[in-house]
């Protein structure tokens, strides 16, 4: 029961499932396009990794004190991921366009490959940003709403 009650774990894991299902709805409805793959697509706006870490460090730092070690952690880890996804993975992604691209023209009309690279696994900054707020206002509504 206590993991239950543990909202430094599951308000972040909610938060990026909130996203993912935003994203999936937002697919399905504005772009008429049913794909559930959506649900574990990596890049997209909002960040949903953005908006569990940021969850985490709000959840941390309302229940522990934003002087506690564990608020230390979670934002140094909270910097790195987002630096991550805005940098390395976005990097990669674009790698995998330009790779996609040359075996494309190089390649025409004979078989190469059955599947391409995967292109959009990385963040621009705006949906890093905005998936950060995402998850600060999620856990700061929830904290306001629910916390006793």
């Amino acid at each position: 029961m206590q993991l239950w009650s543990n909202e430094a774990l599951w308000l972040p894991i909610s938060a990026a499932i909130a996203v993912q299902l935003y994203k999936f709805l937002y697919e399905w409805i504005l772009r008429r396009d049913f794909d559930l793959r959506v649900l574990a697509r990596s890049g997209g706006m909002p960040s949903s990794h953005s908006a569990m870490v940021t969850s985490l460090v709000s959840a941390v730092g309302h229940r522990s004190g934003t002087n506690s070690d564990a608020f230390a952690l979670s934002v140094i880890f909270a910097v790195v991921v987002m630096y991550d996804a805005t940098g390395v993975r976005q990097a990669a992604g674009k790698q995998a366009k330009v790779l996609n691209q040359i075996i494309r023209e190089l390649f025409t009309g004979q078989p190469v490959s059955e599947e391409e690279l995967k292109e959009l696994i990385g963040h621009t900054s705006v949906e890093v940003i905005v998936g950060a707020l995402v998850g600060i206002a999620y856990t700061f509504s929830w904290f306001a709403l629910f916390a006793q």
